[in-house]
């Protein structure tokens, strides 16, 4: 991604969005959510390329600017709570992509967010079920969107996916992560129990009020 367009079509991509030149300077394009119209994605041209301005989770800022010599502290900007990407083509697509997904994340209350929010709330040595993490997440009936946005977990680490299970306590078969095995595995390590391929939820399981 080198291109301001790519850019903006990509933001664009996300719902309920518009692009918006609000200084009248055609320079500095920006993609806002329709709703709280806060901006998640600013463009500019700056030293001869083009540069985003995107919000950051402060745990994840240093770790950025370390990484891709390409991502600085935001220009023009707060520098606790934004990045500068600027588009030279050493930052793999991907990479760009992840972090204009997490800037939109972090100006709206997206299922998504709250979901990934929930997950990181359930301790080592207990499970939830999908729908628990729904509810934690503010609605028991996207038990459904549990399951994609889990598939979709770009941290693992941060947010252990393998602690969710089905309604029954058993493992996903098609655990994202190197399926119900590799999900037992790392249960085990953590203290809980696996009997044919399932855990037993009265006693593992974590509610958000226990």
């Amino acid at each position: 991604m080198k291109t301001r367009e790519e850019a903006l079509s990509y933001g664009l991509s996300f719902p309920d969005t518009y692009q918006e030149a609000p200084f009248h300077d055609r320079n500095w394009q920006l993609i806002r959510v329709k709703k709280s119209r806060k901006a998640f994605l600013w463009t500019y041209e700056k030293d001869g390329f083009i540069n985003l301005n995107l919000k950051v989770d402060p745990q994840w800022r240093d770790l950025w600017r370390k990484t891709y010599t390409a991502v600085l502290p935001a220009y023009h900007q707060n520098k606790e709570h934004w990045n500068t990407v600027v588009l030279d083509g050493s930052i793999p697509d991907d990479v760009i992509k992840r972090m204009i997904a997490e800037s939109y994340d972090l100006v709206t209350d997206s299922p998504t967010k709250r979901i990934y929010e929930a997950v990181k709330k359930i301790p080592k040595g207990k499970v939830a079920t999908y729908a628990d993490v729904a509810e934690m997440a503010g609605d028991r009936k996207m038990a459904r969107a549990v399951g994609n946005a889990l598939h979709k977990n770009s941290d693992p680490s941060t947010i252990p996916c393998h602690r969710v299970v089905n309604s029954k306590g058993e493992l996903a078969g098609e655990y994202a992560f190197g399926g119900a095995w590799k999900q037992g595995q790392i249960l085990q390590s953590e203290g809980v129990e696996i009997v044919g391929n399932k855990v037993n939820l009265e006693k593992y399981r974590f509610r958000k009020n226990t």
